[in-house]
């Protein structure tokens, strides 16, 4: 089969790999799309912590595709059944793991991360995914594609779990990227009254603006703050969804904020510069509630997959472009490029 398959920092390679064979309670899947996330990017420039130097593995997590050999034992699947695949399991017997919080498990196994990956024509899904229900049905209606961004999804839902997101209120998301957007579409479907965005790329920040948002600001131009004041008439924002890397973003939040507002830190600082400005007093002023959350579970992705086969959330304007394994190269070009949103690997075209 062809797979594009790490060998070292900026070394991605496209070359003919044996498919998987599979052992008594595995899956074997015919990859249908593969997306290209910023882990993946990561990966690619050697900035993983699981691919240590000398790792050689097919990255790739978010995706979705068709089941075509069961294992020994493994029941509830068979032969032609369209999946998506949550990426992430646990131990299973920790207590992370028992609460549902496998994405919390300090003993974790992930597709494209810690084993092969997506970026194949088939995927081997190991038994311990199998038996903790990370392989779940799909729609026969949904485009792959939009399937294979379903785990970013259930990372954005997560998100918004923690912050209890009412109908009518002003939710302020702050980066615009795949991440971003995710958030401005499930903000609405929550029932989000006005959802403001906060983008320092024009291209991005003008693209929001068809995709869900209400009204939108680039930091670098205008006192972001007072924009806050202005379209909530002096409120700030009930919501604050800190969708980017950005220390400045995260140190603004406290400010753009409502007397009692939620904020979620959803986007990591780099874990060599984590430290910000926290005015504390903001928080003890404003009764305010400051989450943070990382990845998502499988129970978020259960819930996320029940949300694409619905048909109420639609997916298809983050596609930006399609690429067969085959220009696996160009494909992580177009995935560097700030105008793109998901880009998806489609094995056979």
């Amino acid at each position: 089969m062809l797979a594009a398959v790490y060998h070292g920092p900026e070394d991605i390679r496209v070359e003919e790999v044996a498919i998987p064979g599979i052992e008594p309670g595995e899956l074997l899947v015919r990859v249908e799309a593969a997306s290209i996330c910023g882990t993946d990017l990561r990966i690619l420039h050697g900035a993983h912590r699981k691919y240590p130097s000398g790792t050689v593995r097919i990255p790739g997590h978010e995706v979705a595709g068709t089941v075509v050999e069961t294992g020994q034992g493994v029941t509830g699947y068979q032969a032609g059944t369209r999946v998506f695949v949550a990426p992430n399991w646990g131990c299973g017997h920790c207590r992370q793991c028992v609460s549902g919080n496998n994405n919390l498990c300090a003993n974790y196994g992930a597709i494209g991360i810690t084993q092969d990956g997506a970026f194949a024509d088939y995927l081997c899904v190991p038994a311990s995914a199998v038996r903790q229900g990370n392989v779940v049905p799909l729609s026969t209606d949904v485009d792959a594609a939009q399937a294979a961004q379903i785990e970013p999804l259930a990372c954005v839902l997560r998100g918004q779990d923690a912050l209890h997101i009412q109908p009518g209120e002003t939710a302020l998301v702050m980066g615009a990227g795949p991440i971003g957007i995710l958030h401005i579409k499930l903000a609405r479907l929550r029932g989000a009254g006005r959802i403001l965005v906060s983008e320092p790329a024009v291209d991005r920040l003008e693209r929001t603006l068809l995709m869900g948002a209400d009204a939108g600001v680039n930091p670098l131009e205008q006192d972001l703050v007072a924009f806050i004041q202005h379209e909530t008439a002096g409120a700030g924002a009930s919501v604050v969804i800190v969708a980017a890397p950005s220390h400045a973003a995260q140190e603004a939040a406290l400010q753009s904020a409502a007397i009692g507002g939620r904020i979620n830190f959803f986007g990591g600082l780099p874990k060599d510069r984590p430290l910000i400005q926290f005015d504390s007093n903001l928080v003890h002023y404003k009764e305010l509630v400051v989450t943070g959350t990382t990845a998502c579970s499988t129970a978020d992705c259960r819930r996320a997959v029940e949300i694409v086969n619905s048909g109420y959330l639609d997916l298809s304007d983050l596609i930006s472009q399609r690429f067969p394994l085959s220009q696996a190269g160009a494909a992580f070009v177009a995935a560097e490029d700030r105008r793109s949103l998901k880009i998806i690997f489609e094995p056979r075209g």
